[in-house]
């Protein structure tokens, strides 16, 4: 029983000998501005400090960057702020009543994976969709369809003449008024074949729109 005793008494001095020597730390104001380690003109606002060494007891920087509070000699620091990598500051002993610091934080950077939006909530859209796709044509088939017949007329009502389309238009009307130089020039108002061509293509119109 003796022995017991004697056990509880040394472990209760060893706890106050702790005690003692852990609060014997001189207290010291701590303060500095928290920068960019990339550039020292650009503050880091809102830094959470931690004091592991004094119960993760923690303070927060303003928006400038700066911070001052109480802590120990010897106390580690923890700085952390989302987008920058932590450090740790180790205060000094024999520092005096002050210590001044200036923190530089590390830019962090997170690659995250790549993330593919799809439009189909679930796999049946997604496979109705898929047996419903029309698949594009390749290049020989789009070849084909601007070498046909309609394709080449379409272009022809709607692209400009060409230099021999041209010369050979030219040719035409220099011929014909060779032919006719000595001759009258027939008056298409007085040709009774021009004018039931006329009216028949005013008619064909008539009919066209009214169908459409």
């Amino acid at each position: 029983m003796k022995r017991l005793a004697g056990i509880l008494v040394l472990m209760l001095f060893t706890a106050l000998a702790a005690f003692s020597q852990k609060a014997e730390k001189p207290l010291v104001q701590f303060s500095g501005i928290v920068h960019n380690a990339d550039s020292m003109k650009v503050i880091v606002p809102y830094v959470t400090i931690t004091n592991v060494s004094y119960g993760n007891q923690i303070n927060l920087s303003n928006y400038k960057g700066y911070f001052s509070f109480v802590a120990h000699e010897q106390d580690t620091l923890r700085f952390t702020c989302v987008g920058y990598e932590q450090q740790t500051v180790v205060i000094p002993a024999g520092t005096g009543k002050s210590y001044i610091l200036q923190i530089s934080l590390k830019p962090q950077t997170i690659h995250l994976p790549m993330v593919r939006v799809f439009p189909w909530a679930t796999t049946d859209e997604f496979r109705k969709d898929f047996l419903t796709m029309k698949i594009a044509d390749d290049d020989l088939e789009n070849a084909r369809k601007n070498l046909s017949k309609s394709a080449i007329s379409a272009s022809q009502n709607v692209l400009a003449r060409d230099a021999q389309e041209i010369q050979s238009f030219n040719a035409q009307q220099m011929h014909y008024n060779l032919m006719n130089s000595h001759s009258l020039t027939p008056n298409p108002l007085l040709n009774p074949i021009a004018w039931g061509s006329l009216i028949k293509q005013i008619a064909d119109g008539d009919k066209s729109r009214s169908s459409n």
